[in-house]
């Protein structure tokens, strides 16, 4: 039993690392310049993974299938980690561009790209449908979360024109809050996801006129749905070789400090609270009752390392993305020995199936 528990933590990480180790060395050879890399983190950014997002709200069935518990407990707990967090990044460090990264780092898993097949192979199909339908709330949660975190401790002061008198700090105020608010909605993921709930929106709208749904991208637009399908297979690891051609060693010793922080929230903090409390939940008060679907889509969502995307966005507002990069190779190195543990934990409590 313990080699198959091994396996399935293996397989569900490993692939991510010798993607970004693949990136690494092409950039090594030379194969990746400066302005390759620059290009393809916009492309992700701004196509590949909102297109992907896109289309994991719109292979929601119908809005009836949701589990709205488990969407409900995996949203506070969200929360909950990002007021924590936002504690731990003033704490640690005194440089702004760094804590927003820290901060995004203790509440965003790489949910989008491996927290579906880590929760399948956890859990077969009904974990992968109970992950599915926590990844249409958490994943627009994440990056709202994230453009606040890259926003609220850099760019904090308003700039004037020479002459101009400084604006009050009741304007600053305003002036911030606008621009996390159109961070927000121009942010090319929750467009996607946004895109999403309104075709599922439509298509509750002709269940409920015509009893069925007349009209489907697959069906009706195949050529369409086809080609976007193609960019979501190819979102996951373009945008992790690209993130392994923007690696330097080099980099750790003046960020140690970070890395350790950061590290340890997303792989050990957050998956011990997020799943943790979850069970002394189930267990001990009947407030939740989670089984064996639930619980590997909770292992995917809190245990998984920080997502691929949280570097990129890093680089585009200005955030020290160098240390954003640096943690998701470590958070996902280092996460092959933490999800082994937890998975090896609850098979062993019975919350997770056998195979």
């Amino acid at each position: 039993m313990l080699g198959k528990i091994l396996l399935t933590a293996v397989n569900a990480v490993l692939p991510i690392i010798l993607l970004i180790v693949l990136g690494y060395c092409l950039k090594r050879v030379k194969f990746f310049n400066k302005d390759f890399l620059k290009a393809g983190n916009k492309l992700v950014f701004r196509v590949l993974l909102p297109v992907m997002l896109f289309i994991n709200v719109y292979e929601i069935e119908r809005i009836r299938n949701i589990r709205w518990d488990v969407v409900l407990y995996s949203l506070i707990v969200i929360f909950v980690i990002f007021g924590l967090g936002f504690l731990t990044a003033v704490l640690t460090t005194k440089k702004s561009e760094r804590r927003g990264v820290i901060l995004q780092c203790t509440f965003r898993s790489n949910f989008a790209i491996i927290g579906l097949s880590l929760a399948a192979s956890l859990g077969g199909e009904q974990a992968e449908a109970v992950a599915a339908i926590i990844s249409a709330f958490s994943i627009p949660v994440f990056n709202i979360l994230a453009v606040v975190a890259l926003t609220v401790f850099v760019n904090k002061q308003t700039e004037t024109a020479e002459g101009e008198e400084k604006p009050a700090k009741g304007k600053v105020f305003l002036l911030e809050a606008k621009k996390v608010l159109l961070g927000i909605v121009t942010n090319p993921l929750i467009i996607g996801v946004a895109l999403g709930f309104v075709c599922l929106g439509i298509r509750e709208i002709e269940f409920a006129a015509c009893g069925n749904a007349p009209f489907t991208l697959s069906d009706d637009l195949t050529f369409f749905y086809t080609a976007l399908g193609w960019l979501k297979a190819i979102a996951s690891p373009f945008a992790l070789i690209v993130l392994g051609g923007q690696f330097e060693f080099s980099a750790v010793k003046g960020m140690l400090k970070e890395i350790i922080v950061g590290t340890s929230w997303r792989i050990v903090i957050a998956p011990v609270i997020g799943v943790g409390v979850a069970v002394l939940l189930t267990e001990f008060t009947g407030v939740v009752n989670f089984g064996q679907a639930e619980f590997p889509a909770l292992v995917a969502l809190f245990g998984s390392p920080v997502a691929v995307s949280s570097a990129i966005m890093a680089g585009e507002m200005k955030n020290d993305e160098q240390l954003a990069t640096q943690l998701v190779v470590w958070t996902s190195l280092c996460s092959i020995l933490t999800i082994f543990l937890s998975v090896c934990l609850l098979m062993a409590g019975g919350y997770l199936p056998v195979k």
